[in-house]
């Protein structure tokens, strides 16, 4: 059975593929074979279809996947032609399928498209790479593989599957929720921000390009997140009895930016007045500083100013939604992205975003690096092995790594598992078809066989992914027994070539698997996650010296850079790990991680760009909280990230503050970003294992 059940739009989907893969092999294999003669064209135009339609999971809309595989089709002609020329010796096909197999795995640093074809691109390459040696053939290879890419492409438009919602209208749904604070409830809007996230979206929608409209779109979705739950937050706080209507008028101001930049993404037209929600954020602040700073009777109560906080908070969240919105749409800001070091992609090229994204992972500490040369190590493996044992359809020796490599040594295990029995199974019934074909004597005769290679390609393509690797592996044998029985002569030695193929390059995955990063991600998690938490936390300190500083004084500008760089390897590592499956290690709260370091890079940009400073009211003992504060927020941090690479968990001892200090806006600011930041601490703290007694903190300062 398969490892999850499928559901009803699932499985139309799977019959939809299954309709448009079987009917392209079969149109261009048929002609080609019967009517025109040419068995080398009608091969490679029956397997373009089944490596580009079934074994890529090239994701989006029936367009979609026409626009990707049409790009794609020169790549793949230039791999047939590579692995034609090469297949002369043994060690040139190796080394290219070592240059090939890397190039291709580590495409996936492009988002889900450029991985979701590179399969298809690495079959075209082994398909053509072994004997026999026939340069003469290369035309009719090429040709037969466009036949076969182009009416998959056709099949696609004539049978596409359901559009899903672009990530760009999700973002507008998210924000009329947040144009409607008042009348959504709190969990509703936090449900909201749920589905922003990437695993909740298809992946031909996820912003997971390197260029300035994607990654605008991946940080208006975390913004627009963080909006929600402070919007969800501000809502389950009792309001002040004293009256505040500074923090009603900035609320309605955002909730209509809200509704403008919803608006705005679905048109791209009547963008926001640039600068209005600034110029509001500043006369706010002002209002704010002004009777804080008067007597102490006319002081407004902490309540007022922590809800203040909380509200300026949330409008610099909706600052950030639009201007993400803006670059979002236009391709580039209109207005200068304040703070540029938050927006550092705003005003690059994009060949320098993609150089940046490509040299970021080009380091053992990237999975996508690790999968890469794992998978280029075990493909070259595989045919050097193939052409040294002289195995006949050597093919399907680098088809069995390419297809049941897994990123763990347990998964590509079970994989394997479940492969050979099912090839097992296919290989009998395929035997005992051609031995019962032999006996009544249909060797030579192939009409037999064409009329059932669509009906079984049908029933393989749709049953497979509904069944299960074994079953989709047992099909697949007779897919192949009844395609090959119409080009050469019917055998049941086929079928036990396939079987010792499969075997071979079986082998050779699962010792990849224990050789390279066995245990996947979930090592390279806990490494990125406690590299992320210490690159970050030293930006609270230096945040608090930067607001604190007297006049004059040098102030330290926070370095976001190293931060942001250590959160995208540690996105990446967090993805690969979900796609493993459960482990041991469930109860750990990955995304609390990634959530507080967006909280410190966040807190570390927004809190100094109003300028409150110690004149502003703040006095000594405040100023010395803080900063005692932010270093025992460093040490905890450090302790969390300790015990993720395996060492002890000393507990940090926690002063509280001396009592009578006055709170003023800018203590109340930092209090409010550092007492969230605990609390996001603390539940990390209890999630790890194994649990701890959390040690006795108090970070929010005595009224």
């Amino acid at each position: 059975m398969a490892d999850v059940t499928p559901t009803g739009q699932e499985r139309a989907t799977i019959l939809r593929r299954a309709v448009r893969v079987a009917v392209a092999a079969s149109a261009g294999f048929y002609p080609l074979l019967y009517g025109a003669g040419l068995p080398v064209m009608a091969l490679y135009a029956l397997f373009a279809p089944i490596a580009v339609g079934l074994l890529s999971p090239i994701p989006g809309s029936g367009r979609q996947r026409v626009s990707v595989m049409l790009r794609a089709l020169p790549w793949a002609l230039v791999l047939a032609t590579l692995g034609t020329l090469l297949a002369v010796e043994t060690w040139a096909a190796v080394g290219g399928v070592l240059a090939v197999g890397f190039l291709l795995a580590f495409a996936a640093v492009g988002g889900p498209r450029p991985a979701g074809v590179a399969p298809g691109l690495h079959l075209f390459y082994i398909l053509a790479c072994f004997p026999p040696y026939a340069p003469d053939t290369l035309g009719r290879r090429l040709a037969g593989l466009t036949i076969g890419v182009l009416a998959l492409a056709a099949c696609e438009l004539l049978l596409p599957d359901p559009t899903a919602a672009s990530y760009r209208e999700r973002l507008a749904r998210a924000l009329d929720e947040a144009a409607t604070p008042g009348g959504v409830p709190p969990y509703e809007l936090r449900a909201a921000g749920a589905r922003l996230r990437l695993a909740s979206v298809p992946p031909a929608e996820r912003p997971a390009g390197a260029g300035r409209t994607d990654r605008a779109l991946e940080q208006g979705g975390r913004a627009v997140r963080r909006l929600l739950d402070q919007l969800a937050t501000l809502a389950e706080t009792p309001r002040p009895a004293a009256a505040d209507p500074a923090s009603a008028d900035l609320l309605d101001r955002v909730s209509a930016l809200c509704a403008t930049c919803a608006r705005f993404l679905r048109t791209g037209k009547h963008p926001p007045v640039a600068g209005a929600l600034e110029e509001a954020m500043r006369r706010f602040q002002a209002e704010r500083v002004r009777p804080a700073s008067g007597p102490p009777g006319e002081r407004p109560p902490v309540e007022v100013l922590r809800r203040q906080s909380r509200v300026l908070a949330l409008a610099e969240s909706a600052r950030m939604v639009e201007i993400t919105a803006d670059i979002a749409v236009h391709g580039r800001p209109t207005e200068p992205a304040v703070p540029h070091r938050l927006f550092w992609y705003a005003e690059l090229s994009t060949p320098r975003l993609w150089a940046r994204r490509v040299v970021g992972n080009v380091t053992f500490r990237s999975v996508l690096f690790q999968n890469a040369l794992r998978t280029a190590l075990g493909l070259a493996a595989a045919r050097a092995v193939a052409g040294s044992l002289d195995l006949s359809h050597g093919f399907w020796v680098l088809l069995a790594v390419l297809t049941l490599g897994r990123t763990t040594a347990g998964a590509t295990w079970r994989a394997v598992r479940l492969a050979v029995a099912g090839n097992a199974a296919g290989a009998l019934a395929a035997g005992a078809l051609a031995a019962g074909a032999l006996l009544i004597g249909l060797g030579p005769h192939t009409d037999v066989y064409a009329a059932l290679l669509a009906p079984v390609m049908l029933a393989a393509f749709a049953l497979g992914p509904l069944l299960g690797i074994a079953y989709a592996q047992g099909l697949f044998t007779l897919v192949v027994a009844t395609a090959f029985a119409q080009i050469e002569p019917v055998t049941w030695r086929l079928s036990e070539a396939r079987m010792i193929d499969v075997v071979t390059g079986s082998v050779i995955g699962l010792l990849c698997g224990l050789l390279a990063w066995p245990a996947g991600a979930r090592r390279e998690v806990h490494r990125a996650m406690a590299e992320l938490l210490r690159t970050c936390a030293p930006l609270v300190p230096v945040t608090v010296d930067a607001l604190l500083a007297p006049p004059g004084g040098s102030r330290a500008s926070p370095q976001t850079l190293p931060g942001v760089h250590r959160l995208r390897l540690a996105e990446a590592a967090y993805a690969q790990y979900r796609t493993e499956g459960p482990g041991e290690d469930t109860r750990t709260d990955w995304h609390a991680m990634l959530i507080a370091a967006n909280h410190m890079l966040l807190g570390a940009h927004w809190l100094p760009r109003f300028g409150l400073r110690p004149e502003s009211g703040s006095t000594a003992p405040a100023a010395a909280w803080a900063r005692t504060t932010a270093e025992e927020l460093v040490a905890e941090t450090d302790r969390i990230a300790t015990r993720l690479t395996g060492g002890g968990s000393e507990p940090v001892r926690r002063r509280t503050a001396p009592d009578g200090c006055p709170p003023t806006p800018l203590s109340v600011d930092l209090e409010v970003w550092m007492t969230s930041l605990d609390q996001q601490l603390t539940r990390i703290d209890a999630s790890l294992i194994p649990p701890v007694t959390a040690s006795p903190r108090r970070t929010a300062r005595p009224d």
